[in-house]
């Protein structure tokens, strides 16, 4: 099996990848948030500091473009080829209405006439690996067809499918039925993302889809910076379990494996933490900032303490970083892995 990190914008930067590498399971593939083409030589600094290689260390790392004009999309690659990437990533996927109203992420699937001749024009001019990410359309499922019609087309490296449309964001249920059709039409190599957020709801996407061995994880790895590795350990201990006889023993093994491992990834989810805190602080992000940082990831995290309230609670007014450190650790004491 295979697995992806997925892009977040403003979330999931270079700090946020290289902290993740070092303390948790590693990710096959690593994927920049989304760079928007503009008119500068070179890159801006932030854009720089998350592509540069040297920042990303042992990492997989597929960059990101999101565009709807051909020229544009190439001139970046073009950029990126001078950091020695071989493959790049299309964003048709993001559901923000500021990028959606200019046609661009989830809202190019509205002008699937456009995506083909953007689509045609890239590939013919285009000299490293293109992949797509991308949703199911932006209004209606049946927009799908068409679109994977397109897709089909080309010499897509590998299809990233996201089964809702742009106007679900991230509510309702991911259109099962919609990846099906991708698994039974599509010529390209498929990678499943969406609502994984359990080591449990992937065992029930591996169920429903036994012919995909790929899986991009987002918003389950901020939730649970430690998901990985307790999927990972719960395939090997279902392996055990269906050759081991005795199962009220393995079930024993199970609750004591749990306990260990609950408070080794408690300390792992600290240090990890720790390790974002004093990297955004040595670039001079500034402490304000940096809390601000810090908050955006438990808004996420803090979803797995249902029963640390008030420490949520302190960690969101958190004005200094004493303050913050001291409702972080409290918070962590209630954090749910299992």
């Amino acid at each position: 099996m295979k697995y992806y990190l997925a892009p977040l914008e403003g979330i999931t930067t270079y700090i946020y990848r290289r902290a993740y590498h070092q303390h948790f399971a590693p990710m096959d593939k690593y994927f920049t948030p989304f760079l928007v083409p503009h008119t500068k030589k070179g890159f801006s600094t932030k854009e720089k500091n998350d592509v540069m290689p040297e920042h990303s260390p042992g990492m997989n790392l597929v960059p990101q473009i999101m565009s709807n004009q051909a020229e544009s999309f190439l001139h970046t690659v073009e950029k990126l080829k001078v950091y020695g990437y071989e493959e790049v990533n299309l964003n048709l996927g993001c559901p923000s209405k500021t990028v959606v109203s200019k046609g661009r992420g989830s809202g190019f699937l509205a002008d699937p006439d456009g995506l083909d001749r953007f689509l045609d024009e890239i590939f013919k001019k285009c000299d490293v690996k293109i992949s797509i990410k991308t949703r199911i359309g932006k209004d209606d499922p049946k927009e799908f067809a068409r679109l994977l019609d397109i897709y089909n087309q080309y010499p897509v490296e590998e299809l990233i499918i996201h089964p809702r449309v742009q106007k679900d964001f991230y509510k309702n249920q991911p259109n099962l039925g919609a990846f099906h059709d991708a698994v039974e039409e599509s010529k390209i190599p498929l990678c499943y993302n969406g609502d994984i957020f359990t080591p449990e709801s992937y065992e029930e996407m591996k169920r429903e889809f036994p012919q995909v061995d790929t899986f991009m994880l987002g918003r389950g790895i901020l939730m649970n910076p430690a998901l990985l590795d307790l999927i990972r350990m719960r395939e090997k201990t279902d392996v055990k379990k269906t050759t081991d006889i005795d199962v009220t023993e393995w079930k024993k093994e199970e609750t004591s494996r749990k306990m260990q491992s609950a408070d080794r990834y408690k300390k792992e989810i600290h240090a990890f933490l720790e390790q974002i805190k004093c990297d955004y602080l040595e670039v001079g992000m500034g402490e304000k900032n940096t809390l601000f940082k810090l908050k955006e990831l438990w808004a996420y995290m803090g979803q797995n303490a249902p029963e640390a309230k008030k420490a949520l609670k302190r960690i969101r007014k958190s004005q200094s970083m004493v303050d913050y450190d001291s409702a972080s650790r409290e918070a962590l004491e209630d954090f749910i892995l299992f």
